[in-house]
């Protein structure tokens, strides 16, 4: 869904015709809100809000199965250190 130009409104516009943009969005539309010619905030259904929260959270899950992932290719592949040698590491390489 694209945004045409009558989906972006001015603040003022906004404030004397919210329900009336709420009743739109409540149907489907997505509202950009400008203050002083700059996009200031949106306007979304709360069903879409939740929709692209759940986005979000499967994004940063099939991030974290590919961090997983490596560490497992990693520990496969013999590339593995102790805790103890990489913290010591890490201390004289800051040290230095």
């Amino acid at each position: 869904m694209g945004i045409s130009t009558s989906d972006v409104v001015p603040l003022s516009h906004a404030r004397a015709n919210f329900s009336e943009l709420a009743e739109e969005v409540k149907a489907g539309a997505e509202k950009i809100v400008t203050k002083n010619g700059e996009s200031f905030i949106a306007l979304i259904g709360s069903d879409r809000l939740d929709y692209y929260h759940q986005l979000e959270r499967a994004r940063i899950h099939l991030l974290l199965i590919d961090e997983a992932s490596r560490g497992l290719d990693d520990v496969a592949a013999g590339r593995v250190t102790d805790a103890r040698s990489a913290i010591q590491s890490i201390k004289r390489r800051r040290g230095a």
